[in-house]
């Protein structure tokens, strides 16, 4: 019988662990386990059972429990798209919004590869001004020159995008905007359409029948703390990508229409409380031709030419980015136990004052959060408009954090490419092509492609994270890939 370990010199918490995971008789499957998740900082721990049986023969295929793993339970990959909380399975997200926006622009994944031959433009559009800001204005030659304040600015200056005079700074009608920027989106989609009807001179149904629009979307935040959005358009015919768009629409055609839904989109909010507010679109936009070929690079600065890749790759990098570039904090403010309300309902029917914010409804007092003054009063601006009663629907003390922005980082219209969950199921489908290889490589029989098989499981969430050794192996193992990709990349520039 084996002496159970004396670790009491052993100071850290982990390396303690550690040592008795690799003193178990099955840390060759915690090391797998960790390893299996690439790195992912958070994974969820499941307890619970599959089973996937043959239907015609009652035969068991396939069986698994967690509570044969090692610790008893299953750790899966959190699958957050957020770079900040888990960069692992961020990457896997980016890497699948690339497919799906370049799918749209050269074909693939059961887009027509002449695709590539339609109209397509890639549309910048920004808010409007609330009030002067810190910026770095540029010469027609592109040479910085002094901002309003009278310095010139360097790129990470701290002070870029706040407010010139805090006092006058219109805060309600910027996270108003923020809170609405995706309806004005909606909005804006449905106006292009019928300014570009009126810029043809035909009827909104004639183009309809001749003319499909499809598109692609992703929101960055600015550095003033608020969105702009980035769009994949494209011309297709009646029937989607596999017909070409009649000779008549051209990309002109659909600059012309950008131009006219970015003035005539607009929302109006009328309210008692804070009176009334119009949402629309800021008067600087862009719209760029998408070239198929071409080794020009796309930077947030300037652009040497718009190519697939380089616009697949932009939308994926800001896919998997929240509001963290404004110096906000990547999780909600809103106090758990009450859900942001500051009291509970007693048995009694009365409310009571919640002990956990002290009637707050702040999970952290926004006052305390280490951040610029300018994002603390965007902050506090979206919490206090969130509990007026007349924009109750809006949920802003819920977004308060995100400063507003309530809508999806990246969105697609229907008929331009494929979807996430499209290249998820393919994903698994060749993970399952994979088991098969390995059933075939143990001398095990391969499975019938006719056998209808049924799978019955039951899953219980318990937690989230890693226990401390294993922290440790997923640390290593972020290292290892680290390293992979370095040596890969100093291989391609060799």
């Amino acid at each position: 019988m084996r002496r159970p370990l004396d670790l009491r010199h052993v100071i850290s918490p982990g390396l303690r662990d550690l040592i008795q995971l690799a003193n178990t008789s099955d840390f060759d499957r915690v090391t797998e386990q960790v390893r299996n998740l690439r790195g992912c900082t958070s994974p969820v721990n499941l307890h619970g059972w599959t089973v996937t049986t043959n239907q015609s023969t009652k035969e068991v295929v396939r069986s698994y429990n967690s509570e044969d793993e090692p610790a008893g339970r299953l750790l899966t990959a959190c699958g957050n798209r957020r770079s900040s909380r888990c960069p692992a399975c961020s990457r896997l997200y980016a890497a699948d919004t690339y497919h799906l926006i370049k799918a749209g622009l050269s074909g693939g994944k059961n887009v027509a590869a002449t695709v590539r031959d339609h109209p397509r433009a890639f549309v910048t559009l920004t808010a409007p001004s609330f009030g002067p800001v810190h910026n770095r204005p540029t010469t027609d030659a592109a040479k910085p020159r002094p901002c309003a304040c009278g310095n010139t600015h360097a790129e990470d200056a701290p002070e870029l995008g706040t407010p010139l005079k805090p006092a006058t700074y219109d805060y309600t009608s910027a996270v108003l905007w923020n809170a609405h920027a995706g309806e004005l989106w909606a909005r804006f989609t449905t106006y292009m359409r019928r300014a570009l009807a009126e810029h043809l001179g035909m009827t909104q149904k004639a183009l309809n029948a001749a003319l499909s629009v499809s598109f692609a979307k992703v929101a960055e935040y600015q550095k003033r703390g608020l969105v702009h959005f980035h769009a994949v358009i494209r011309f297709d015919g009646p029937d989607g990508h596999t017909t070409p768009p009649p000779a008549w629409a051209t990309f002109d055609a659909l600059n012309v229409a950008v131009g006219l839904a970015v003035e005539r989109a607009r929302l109006t909010l009328e309210s008692d409380a804070i009176g009334e507010h119009v949402i629309a679109w800021g008067k600087r936009f862009k719209v760029d031709p998408i070239t198929a070929l071409g080794d020009g690079e796309l930077t947030d600065a300037r652009v040497a030419e718009y190519t697939d890749a380089k616009v697949a790759g932009y939308v994926a990098k800001y896919a998997t980015k929240n509001a963290e570039g404004t110096g906000t904090v990547d999780r909600t403010l809103i106090c758990r136990p009450c859900s942001g309300h500051g009291h509970l309902t007693g048995p009694d029917g009365y409310r009571d004052l919640c002990a956990d914010c002290d009637g707050t409804g702040q999970a952290e007092p926004i006052k305390d959060l280490r951040i610029q003054q300018h994002v603390r009063q965007m902050i506090r601006t979206a919490w206090n408009l969130g509990h007026l009663p007349e924009l109750a629907h809006l949920k802003l003390w819920k977004w308060a954090h995100m400063l507003g922005f309530r809508g999806h980082f990246s969105s697609k219209s229907r008929a331009y490419s494929t979807t996430l969950g499209a290249l998820r199921d393919h994903r698994r489908t060749w993970r399952l092509a994979q088991a098969e290889a390995a059933r075939a490589r143990a001398g095990l029989p391969a499975t019938d492609e006719n056998t209808t098989l049924v799978t019955d499981s039951a899953w219980t969430y318990l937690s989230s994270g890693y226990r401390p050794g294993e922290e440790l192996l997923a640390a290593q193992t972020r290292h290892d890939i680290a390293q992979a990709q370095r040596i890969k990349q100093e291989g391609d520039f060799s």
